[in-house]
């Protein structure tokens, strides 16, 4: 199998590293990544998930993808996953911060408890690795920095913690974007609308949750991870070159729309499929 739109010699001689990729966005952009030509490292927090993913992955690409677990909030433990990717493949050109997590949760019912633990996983474990990585490799050797966020443009209610700190990431590329232009570095933002993902599977009453937003997306249907993939690849390959400092909202039109220009919904609306990876099995 190889890449449904781009050449499959894209990104040949690069190797990525991204974060939560086991399941969802940061697999389905490993498996892309990887028929491009690129060598992949993924890592995640839990070790088994991670080696079975990375097996997983290597069956289909046919090369070695490389599972290393991290959890991202600790710098021990992203120093060696940088140490370890450099000493695996020699290199990091690309860097896709994909982990993270939330739980949904009125903004009174948060805990400081929660505030913490999502913020320190989704902004500062990002910069964790952002840092390493620039420190370790791409200050020197140029590279491209590409952080998956969240709607942040409307907010988000019921996810007023991962809002915060998913603005924040957007707020440190494009600061980031500036400070490293000299040494070739692009960083950018992908910030995915409603995904059919397995995150969804998260959500108190996800069924009816996922009829109600595609009422609410001009496209009228949700995103697929590998959309989001195509447009990683897109800022990962020589079209991305000129590209940095940005946020590029990936929603069918969603946090363009209110009510004001009624859409008439699909009869029926367009079935949705969560995709479950080959190597995962149900908790």
């Amino acid at each position: 199998m190889s890449s449904r739109i781009f050449r499959s010699d894209l990104l040949a001689g690069k190797t990525a590293l991204i974060t939560g990729g086991a399941t969802g966005i940061g697999a389905a952009v490993a498996r892309e990544f990887g028929h491009l030509g690129a060598t992949v490292v993924i890592a995640s927090r839990k070790a088994d998930r991670i080696a079975a993913a990375a097996a997983g992955l290597s069956e289909e690409i046919g090369r070695e993808v490389y599972g290393i677990p991290c959890d991202i909030r600790d710098r021990d433990a992203v120093a060696a996953l940088v140490g370890g990717t450099l000493e695996r493949a020699g290199a990091i050109d690309i860097l896709v911060n994909n982990g993270g997590g939330q739980f949904f949760a009125p903004a009174s019912t948060i805990s400081p408890r929660g505030w913490d633990a999502v913020v320190s996983t989704n902004l500062t474990g990002t910069w964790n690795l952002t840092q390493a990585a620039a420190n370790a490799w791409m200050l020197a050797n140029g590279g491209r920095i590409m952080s998956i966020t969240m709607n942040t443009v409307r907010g988000f209610p019921g996810m007023a913690h991962s809002t915060a700190a998913r603005a924040g990431v957007e707020g440190m590329s494009r600061t980031l974007a500036v400070e490293w232009a000299s040494h070739g570095i692009q960083i950018n933002c992908i910030a995915p609308g409603v995904i059919a993902s397995s995150g969804l599977r998260t959500y108190p009453d996800a069924e009816n949750m996922i009829a109600e937003i595609q009422r609410e997306i001009p496209s009228k249907r949700l995103g697929t991870c590998e959309e989001i993939a195509w447009c990683a690849a897109w800022l990962a390959g020589p079209s991305g070159d000129y590209v940095t400092g940005q946020t590029i909202i990936v929603d069918g039109g969603r946090t363009l729309w209110g009510k004001t220009w009624p859409i008439p919904d699909p009869d029926p609306l367009p079935p949705v499929t969560i995709p479950v990876q080959p190597w995962e099995t149900e908790d």
